[in-house]
């Protein structure tokens, strides 16, 4: 339960740092206080890291083929589609992640990504070390 309560919090970090990078990215919150802020950007991770782990994982699968031919270009395509799909199912709600349009989703994606890897990897000797 903790992993994943850190994983939710460092996608949360990467999405506001790429919200704070990529023009097209941003989030809108359920409220103006900073707590709703917060809130909102755990939301918005949870839902992108639910869509990334379900449908994603589905579509990878599937598009093994295209990840063979493009020799993986495919996959900021796919990216771009998973953040607009986030930004979509967050939209239902009345709050959370918008997307200008599919390149700002790509460049987003991959933003999103760097970051996220990242954070990964400042965080992981700390783990190591608390094992």
């Amino acid at each position: 339960m903790a992993r994943f309560l850190i994983k939710l919090i460092l996608n949360a970090v990467a999405l506001w740092f790429t919200t704070l990078i990529v023009a097209g990215v941003h989030v809108v919150p359920y409220a103006s206080t900073t707590t709703a802020w917060i809130l909102t950007y755990l939301l918005v991770a949870l839902i992108f890291g639910f869509v990334n782990t379900v449908i994603g994982t589905f579509i990878r699968i599937v598009a093994i083929p295209l990840y063979i031919l493009t020799l993986g270009l495919i996959s900021f395509i796919i990216n771009g589609l998973l953040l607009m799909l986030a930004a979509w199912i967050s939209s239902l709600f009345g709050f959370g992640l918008v997307v200008e349009s599919f390149w700002w989703g790509v460049l987003g994606a991959l933003v999103l990504g760097i970051i996220s890897w990242l954070l990964g990897l400042l965080v992981r000797p700390m783990a190591a070390q608390g094992r």
